[in-house]
């Protein structure tokens, strides 16, 4: 039975010209991760990241602090990219006929980001979206697919988006085709999901499940951040 690590990247850089950048917190974030791997394990045998700079970003951190990572080669996968959630507010104000302006207020930014990301995850395929989530779904799945045919333990550095959707996925899997009915689910565990947390996912005979969600001890209190 393998298992795979499914990590959140470390804080990115909300605000600023560049958000694919981790803050210092972000660092701090993945190195404190690598320091709590090599203490209490399990110690990956292989690695995953998406292709966006807070996915390399926080690998890089937390093999800095994880013994022997030097011998691990980092393989990069498109597929565990983040949805883009600026494309996805733009949309949706197109098709309400709003503005996407929330400048630096965090809490103004979630409001429309709950709201839009609703409205893509109704959608399905509809409403011309450029990536309609339930090809998000699908990609995320496909991702999932291929770590899991990698010698574990796999660590995977993705987003809060993919590991919402894959936890959705393995949670209610009779909904799995009907991306309406998981939207909801979906969000659920997006809202939540905090930054270098880990999700475990065991992988058997009968497939993939989920065995654990958003676990994040490792996580002082000053550090801990959702965004």
């Amino acid at each position: 039975m393998g298992v795979l690590l499914l990590v959140r990247h470390g804080q990115a850089s909300f605000g600023a010209d560049d958000y694919d950048v981790l803050s210092e917190t972000g660092w701090e974030q993945g190195r404190t991760l690598g320091r709590w791997l090599a203490a209490h394990g399990p110690l990956p045998t292989s690695v995953v990241h998406g292709g966006m700079r807070r996915h390399r970003e926080t690998w890089e951190a937390i093999a800095s602090t994880l013994p022997d990572a030097g011998v691990l080669d980092a393989e990069v996968d498109e597929d565990w990219a983040e949805f883009d959630h600026t494309a996805v507010l733009a949309r949706f104000a197109e098709i309400t006929g709003g503005v996407v302006d929330h400048g630096l207020d965090r809490r103004a930014f979630q409001e429309q980001f709950e709201i839009s990301t609703a409205h893509w995850a109704a959608a399905g395929a509809a409403d011309g979206y450029p990536e309609p989530y339930d090809a998000f779904l699908a990609r995320a799945r496909a991702a999932l697919d291929a770590a899991a045919a990698r010698p574990g333990p796999t660590l995977v550095v993705t987003s809060g988006g993919v590991i919402a959707a894959l936890a959705a996925l393995l949670v209610v899997p009779a909904a799995v085709g009907d991306a309406a009915a998981l939207g909801p689910v979906w969000a659920r565990f997006n809202t939540v999901i905090a930054n270098t947390s880990v999700t475990r996912v065991i992988v058997g005979a009968t497939g993939a499940r989920l065995l654990t969600f958003n676990e994040h001890p490792h996580v002082p209190r000053e550090l801990l951040t959702y965004r």
